[in-house]
C-alpha cells in the first residue's frame, strides 16, 4: 500500500470562470443543463430562465451545488458547450493526480458530508459553490491504488445494486398487488363464497343495493339534490354480483365539495387550515403552521366542515388521493375535494376511491396542462359499484386484513431498502475513512 498525500480539490480542479445574462447573444444558441440525476446523467433543455448562466464545455466536471452530495456529479461527453445555471458549476480537471471515478465516489462518501457540514454554515442543505469545494483537504493514494479502490467499490456497489434492483421489483409487485385487492374488492370477488349463502332478499338493504340506495336517499341531509339520470349500459366498468347497484358517487353522499377558494384569515392557533401537501402522501399531516380562528370555523356552511368519517380527496396536481377523515375538526383549502358519504357506507367507499377503476375515470376528467384538475361536477358524477349493506361489511373486513398484510410486506421491503443504502455508505466509509478536512 502506497503512502497517502494531502491535496486540496483546488489543486486538481479549476473553476471554468465567466458567468453571462440569460439574454446574452454569447450563450443563445447553446441547449441548457437541465439538471443532472442522481445517476450522474445530464438532461439538457431548450426553456428558458431567467437566472444568471455559465458555459459548460466537452469535458468539463459538472457539479450540482444543490444535490452535489447525492450522486449529481458527471463529465459532460457532448460536442457542444451548453449554458448552466449558476446553480452548477464546472471545473476542468487534472487526471494525472485523482481518477475521475475515485473522486466521484469520493463526493457521496460519509466523509466529505461530513466536510461540507463543518465548513459551510447549513450543511449540505446549503448550496455548494466552488468557494465551499476547492479548499476542502483530501488524503489520496497514488493513482495505481486510487483505480484498484475504485475497481473494488464496483463490485461491492454492483451487488447492491442487484439488491436494489430485486428491491424495487419488490415494491413494484407490491403495489401492483394493492390495486389487484382493491380492483377485487369492488368486483364482489373476495365475497363470492359469502354470497352462495347469503342470497338477495329484496327489499332488505342488508342483501339488496336497490333497498340499500333507496334507504340512503331518505336519509339525505341535503334534500333539494337533484336526481341524476340512469346509469346506462355504456358507463358501466364491469359486470356487478346479483342484488348490487351502479350509482354516481353524489347518490350516495350528503355533499361533495371543495375546501376555500380564498385564504382565510390566519391565527397563531385555532382550527387547523389544511393544505394539498398536508395530505399528497395520503395521510393528513398537518405541519401546524396553518389555523383559522373558532369563530371563521362556525360561520362555514356544513359541506366545508370536516368530520369523522369525511374523504378527503385532493383534485389539482396530485390528484385522485383519498383520505378518510378520523381527525374531527380542521379547514381545507380548494384544491383537496370534502366527500360525505353515508356513515353506513364510508368504508366501502373510501376503498372504492382508492381502487383501479376510480383511478381510471379520475385521469379521464383530469384537465390543465403543467397542473391538472379534476373539476367538483366531474367528482360527483363518479361511478361506483354499491354492495348489499352486510356484504359490505364483509368486504370491508376482507379488504383490512388484506392490506394489513401488504402494509407488512412494506414495511420489509423498506427496512431491505434501508440496509441496501446502509451498505452502500459503510463500503465507501470503509474505502475513504476520514478522507478529508478544511482548513
Amino acid at each position: 500500500m502506497t503512502q497517502w498525500k494531502k491535496v486540496k480539490i483546488g489543486d486538481f480542479l479549476t473553476e471554468r470562470e465567466g458567468r453571462f445574462k440569460p439574454d446574452d447573444k454569447t450563450i443563445a444558441n447553446y441547449q441548457r443543463l437541465d439538471k443532472i440525476d442522481f445517476s450522474g446523467t445530464i438532461h439538457l433543455s431548450t426553456k428558458p430562465t431567467k437566472t444568471d448562466m455559465i458555459l459548460v464545455y466537452p469535458g468539463d466536471l459538472v457539479i450540482s451545488g444543490i444535490n452535489v452530495a447525492k450522486g449529481a456529479i458527471t463529465v459532460y461527453q457532448g460536442k457542444e458547450p451548453v449554458c448552466a445555471t449558476i446553480h452548477y458549476s464546472s471545473y476542468t480537471f487534472n487526471p494525472t493526480l485523482v481518477d475521475l471515478d475515485y473522486f466521484k465516489y469520493f463526493v457521496k462518501s460519509p466523509a466529505f458530508v461530513e466536510a461540507l457540514k463543518q465548513q459551510v454554515k447549513g450543511g449540505i442543505k446549503t448550496e455548494i459553490k466552488p468557494k465551499h469545494l476547492l479548499p476542502i483537504e483530501i488524503s489520496i493514494p497514488d493513482l495505481q491504488e486510487q483505480k484498484l479502490i475504485v475497481a473494488e467499490i464496483s463490485e461491492n456497489l454492483n451487488k447492491i445494486g442487484q439488491l436494489t434492483t430485486e428491491i424495487e421489483s419488490q415494491k413494484s409487485y407490491i403495489k401492483q398487488l394493492r390495486q389487484n385487492i382493491l380492483q377485487d374488492a369492488i368486483e364482489g370477488k373476495l365475497t363470492a363464497d359469502w354470497r352462495k349463502d347469503h342470497p338477495v332478499i329484496k327489499g332488505d338493504p342488508n342483501y339488496d343495493a336497490e333497498a340499500l340506495l333507496e334507504q340512503i336517499q331518505k336519509e339525505k341531509t341535503d334534500k333539494k339534490q337533484k336526481k341524476l339520470p340512469p346509469i346506462t349500459a355504456e358507463e358501466k366498468h364491469f359486470d356487478i354480483p346479483e342484488g348490487w347497484k351502479w350509482v354516481k358517487l353524489e347518490n350516495v353522499c350528503n355533499s361533495i365539495t371543495d375546501g376555500d377558494h380564498l385564504p382565510p384569515p390566519k391565527t397563531a392557533q385555532g382550527i387547523p387550515f389544511i393544505v394539498i401537501s398536508d395530505v399528497s402522501s395520503g395521510i393528513i399531516d398537518f405541519k401546524g403552521n396553518r389555523f383559522v380562528t373558532n369563530e371563521y370555523y362556525k360561520k362555514l356552511p356544513f359541506e366545508k366542515k370536516t368530520i369523522e368519517g369525511d374523504i378527503l380527496y385532493t383534485v389539482t396536481g396530485s390528484y385522485g388521493i383519498p383520505i378518510l377523515v378520523n381527525e374531527l375538526k380542521f379547514c381545507v383549502q380548494r384544491h383537496i375535494g370534502i366527500i360525505k358519504p353515508n356513515p353506513i357506507i364510508k368504508d366501502f367507499a373510501y376503498f372504492c376511491l382508492m381502487s383501479p377503476i376510480i383511478k381510471k375515470q379520475a385521469d379521464s376528467v383530469a384537465w390543465g396542462v403543467a397542473v391538472k384538475t379534476i373539476p367538483i361536477k366531474e367528482l360527483r358524477q363518479f361511478l361506483l359499484p354499491l354492495p348489499p349493506l352486510a356484504e359490505q361489511q364483509e368486504i370491508v373486513t376482507k379488504t383490512k386484513i388484506l392490506l394489513n398484510k401488504i402494509t407488512e410486506l412494506e414495511s420489509q421491503i423498506q427496512e431491505r431498502e434501508n440496509i441496501a443504502k446502509q451498505l452502500m455508505q459503510s463500503i465507501l466509509k470503509d474505502a475513504f475513512g476520514e478522507g478529508c478536512k478544511y482548513e
